[in-house]
C-alpha cells in the first residue's frame, strides 16, 4: 500500500486531476447501473404488493392526518420576560441559566390560585 501512496505523491497535479475525473466517471456509471437495478427490483416488489391487495392500505396509513394534541397549560414562567414553559420537552435556555446560577425550578412555578395567569397561551 505504501508503494501506491508514493506513486500518487509523485504524480503531477494534472495527472492526479485526470485520474480523479476517470474515477468519478466510473463511479457515476456504476451508481447509475445500481440505481436502475434497484428501481427494477422495487417495481417488481410493488407489482407483487398490488396483486396481494396490500398496497391500497399502505398509502391510507400515510395520508391519515396527525392527531391533535391538547393544549397544555404553562407550569413555569420567566419573571423577567413572562415567557412560559409547559414542563414538557427540552428546558428553555432562561430556565437552564437560572438553575445554573443557583435558583430552583420551584421558584418559577406558576401558582394554581391565580386563574388569570394560568390561561392558555
Amino acid at each position: 500500500m505504501s508503494a501506491k501512496k508514493l506513486e500518487f505523491e509523485a504524480m503531477s497535479v494534472d495527472d492526479l486531476w485526470s485520474l480523479h475525473e476517470r474515477i468519478s466517471a466510473i463511479l457515476s456509471a456504476r451508481i447509475k447501473a445500481e440505481k436502475q437495478e434497484l428501481e427494477k427490483r422495487l417495481a417488481i416488489l410493488c407489482r407483487g404488493m398490488d396483486l396481494a391487495g396490500q398496497s391500497a392500505s399502505l398509502p391510507a396509513l400515510r395520508e391519515r392526518p396527525r392527531r391533535r394534541y391538547p393544549v397544555v397549560l404553562p407550569k413555569y414562567r420567566n419573571p423577567q420576560t413572562s415567557e412560559t414553559w409547559s414542563g414538557r420537552g427540552k428546558r428553555p435556555r432562561w430556565l437552564i441559566a437560572a438553575m445554573k446560577s443557583g435558583r430552583k425550578i420551584e421558584e418559577f412555578q406558576i401558582r394554581e390560585g391565580n386563574g388569570a395567569e394560568r390561561q392558555r397561551a
